[in-house]
């Protein structure tokens, strides 16, 4: 079917091309898809089921893959999470320190003692400085993972979303192609059912013949009655015929009747 579709189509191209010339384009446009129409009706409505459901499944591969990529993010986004909750709590107590170191310094002393060792102001403010400068390198490293971590976060949760619509889409087509596997065997069974013609003319003439019969039976029987009771000698008179006019409307309406009558006349 296919093979003659596209015989078909290549058929009518070159008709046009020859009929038609310059504007044989646009007609071979309306043929290129009055010809994929024809093939895409041919296709058995089983076959794009099957192929519908083919397809569904082949999703599978494509949701493990972006499983994979979000249980692999949520365990980058875990490992972040921790780095940047040790930095801040690094830069919190270095924060403290440095606060610590000032205000040893704001004192006016010269000397100062940390866990048992001596350190002259001198030594205590270079300290303080090269404290400070590292401080704020690791404020800004730790802003920037923390922004890192929220739009990763967001990220992740975006694709998590995504997932779920996919998963969701992917069982509702099932529902839908189990539908329309269902729709059409009601459809075939409906359609068997009118292909059911059957043939009545045998029990027709079947009827036909036994009311042949009966009336033949019937003739035979007439027949036979009027030849039994040809030429008999009548043994009765026809009483009725001799009697009175009178006497046979009383007989035949009765008296009580016809005196009735004649009493609502008067």
């Amino acid at each position: 079917m296919l093979k003659k579709s596209l015989v078909l189509g290549g058929a009518v191209v070159l008709l046009l091309g020859l009929f038609f010339g310059r504007d044989a384009c646009s007609y071979l446009t309306t043929s290129a898809g009055w010809v994929k129409d024809s093939v895409k009706t041919s296709v058995p409505i089983e076959f794009q089921i099957d192929r519908a459901r083919q397809m569904i499944k082949d999703l599978d591969p494509e949701i493990r893959r972006n499983m994979h990529l979000i249980a692999k993010e949520e365990v980058e986004i875990e490992k972040l999470a921790v780095q940047v909750e040790d930095q801040e709590a690094t830069l919190a107590k270095a924060r403290g320190d440095i606060l610590r170191l000032k205000k040893d310094l704001e004192t006016g002393d010269k000397a100062f003692y940390y866990a048992s060792r001596r350190y002259t102001d001198d030594q205590v403010k270079s300290d303080l400085e090269g404290r400070f400068e590292r401080f704020k390198v690791n404020e800004a490293t730790l802003d920037k993972n923390q922004k890192i971590l929220t739009i990763r976060q967001e990220k992740l949760s975006a694709a998590r979303q995504n997932l779920e619509e996919m998963l969701s889409a992917k069982r509702e087509l099932e529902v839908q192609v189990e539908n329309l596997e269902a729709e059409l065997e009601m459809l075939k069974v409906a359609k068997t059912a009118s292909d059911f013609n059957f043939d009545n003319s045998q029990l027709a003439r079947t009827k036909e013949l036994i009311d042949d019969i009966r009336t033949r039976i019937d003739v035979e029987e007439k027949l036979m009655g009027e030849v039994q009771t040809a030429g008999q000698i009548p043994l009765e008179d026809e009483a009725e015929s001799n009697e009175d006019i009178m006497d046979r409307v009383s007989k035949y309406f009765g008296d009580s009747e016809a005196e009735s009558f004649v009493g609502h006349r008067e």
